[in-house]
């Protein structure tokens, strides 16, 4: 987003996809590490997509491996133990020879056009079954504004007490790979697949100004790029949350495509 650097991270190979949302201490919060959540996302990114490329170790176990890595580049750097250590939402892809292997662990989205008239969609729910427990304060129609901004704290620092006991991300815990929801689909049954940040996929799942069927067709005929344009104009056009509640009026959006050749 305009104004602070970007916190959510994407990479490619032919075959492999990586994508990951950001997050870290809550406003005025301190953290104890000296890296910052734009490495954070970027040093794992960068290992998930090597060993995705490397290696056919299960999802979760390379998940585990690259979260185990970026968390020794902290020694004798950082204090880790303290709150808001940079964390980061998961999702990523790989194809085989013979199937589309997926992971998603937390608020990110998969979508995989099967064919079928709705596409499969995967998202992890424990994040929002958490969430609805606190937002209606963060939510409210208020942003910009100092009362907004110490509810939005206040969220922040509740769904903080429940990460990796209700809800789990990728942060310094290898563990936290193994509550990752997985799966495979054939992939003669794979038309095209779809990895978004949750501030992308917010164009259906909160806005509702699209289906995820009408979204997988806007990226086929015109890209990542004009999504994202979409979701940026919904924004602007609702700048208090006032029509479309939600905890901040903009957020880092990433989206990628991929159609088998």
């Amino acid at each position: 987003m305009k104004g602070r650097e970007n916190e959510d991270f994407v990479a490619a190979t032919s075959d492999a996809i990586v994508l990951l949302d950001g997050a870290g201490p809550s406003p005025g919060q301190r953290s104890g590490c000296s890296h910052g959540v734009p490495w954070y996302v970027r040093s794992l990114g960068a290992v998930l997509l090597s060993e995705l490329s490397q290696s056919s170790w299960p999802l979760t176990q390379i998940l585990s491996r690259a979260i185990k890595h970026v968390t020794s580049l902290h020694d004798f750097t950082c204090e880790l133990t303290r709150p808001g250590a940079p964390a980061a939402s998961v999702v990523m892809m790989r194809r085989t020879c013979d199937a589309v292997e997926f992971l998603v662990l937390a608020d990110a989205v998969i979508v995989l056009d099967v064919g079928v008239p709705e596409p499969l969609v995967i998202s992890d729910q424990r994040v929002d079954l958490v969430a609805d427990l606190y937002r209606s304060a963060a939510e409210s129609p208020l942003a910009g504004t100092a009362e907004h901004a110490r509810a939005l704290r206040d969220y922040q620092e509740a769904m903080r007490g429940h990460r990796d006991r209700d809800y789990w991300v990728a942060s310094i815990d290898p563990l936290a790979a193994d509550q990752a929801l997985t799966g495979s689909v054939p992939l003669d049954q794979v038309r095209a697949v779809a990895l978004l940040s949750d501030g992308a996929a917010r164009l259906v799942d909160r806005f509702e100004l699209a289906s995820w069927r009408q979204l997988l067709a806007l990226l086929a005929r015109h890209g990542a790029r004009e999504a994202i344009r979409h979701v940026r104009a919904a924004e602007e056009a609702d700048r208090t949350g006032e029509r479309w509640p939600r905890a901040t009026v903009h957020d880092d959006a990433t989206v990628a495509y991929w159609e088998p050749s």
